[in-house]
């Protein structure tokens, strides 16, 4: 019995701790448009005072240095206000023929406790930066009707597979595949690079002929819903779908 109050009051304390957790951002994601010298994010603390410890790191860690920085990057902000933090491009190092993404770590270091054994959690937040540099073609809102899907089999096995021929990130979530009067969903999100692919692996028995239907998360956070009609391998373009 006395477990199991104290794992009541353990699961109560966490939630209010999480609940009262002090910074949120002004955004799921930031896009830095390469024609300014910065893109900026604003980082708000709706608890106590707090110190906000902010980081720039690689989509893959094994990745050399990014030539990017972050300032602030460590910063005492009191209750009920805010900090702005720019990231910076050292005006070498990413590339100028697609865009560059990497993460945005932004830390909460609550101040030290009192007497006593007290449990602090350091709260972190990370979103995906977007750099892009000037004069880049194409549009990032139609990069999504741009990607080209397609079934493939191999030796028994089949896949989805997914090709992106734009110069912009795009990511696919929520995917269904509607065939043979069966709905099989793919749970899995993935971010297509530039130029890249993705696929998924479907049961031996997927039809040829198939309808797709995905959302895409756009500049603003928000999902966009696409379907394609695959036709076995051969390449199909999706179309947006009206909410």
């Amino acid at each position: 019995m006395k477990t199991l109050l104290h794992a009541a009051g353990l699961a109560a304390w966490l939630a209010m701790s999480q609940a009262s957790a002090g910074i949120s951002l002004n955004g799921t994601r930031v896009i830095f448009d390469g024609a300014h010298p910065e893109a900026s994010v604003t980082v708000r603390n709706h608890g106590a005072d707090i110190l906000v410890q902010s980081w720039l790191e690689a989509l893959d860690s094994d990745k050399a240095e990014l030539p990017f920085a972050i300032t602030p990057p460590l910063t005492r902000l009191p209750a009920g206000q805010e900090q702005l933090l720019r990231i910076l491009y050292a005006g070498a190092g990413a590339s100028d023929q697609q865009e560059t993404a990497f993460w945005l770590n932004v830390q909460e270091i609550p101040q030290a406790a009192g007497k006593g054994n007290v449990l602090q959690l350091a709260v972190r937040q990370r979103v995906k930066v977007f750099y892009r540099p000037p004069g880049l073609d194409g549009d990032a809102l139609q990069a999504p009707e741009r990607l080209r899907w397609r079934l493939r089999r191999e030796r028994g096995n089949s896949w989805l597979q997914a090709d992106n021929p734009s110069r912009y990130h795009v990511t696919v979530t929520g995917l269904t595949l509607l065939s043979g009067g069966k709905s099989k969903e793919i749970s899995r999100a993935q971010m297509l690079a530039p130029g890249a692919g993705g696929q998924w692996p479907l049961p031996a028995d997927t039809a040829n002929d198939a309808r797709l239907r995905y959302q895409i998360i756009n500049d603003f956070g928000a999902s966009q819903a696409f379907e394609a009609r695959l036709q076995g391998v051969a390449p199909a373009q999706p179309q947006r779908l009206e909410p």
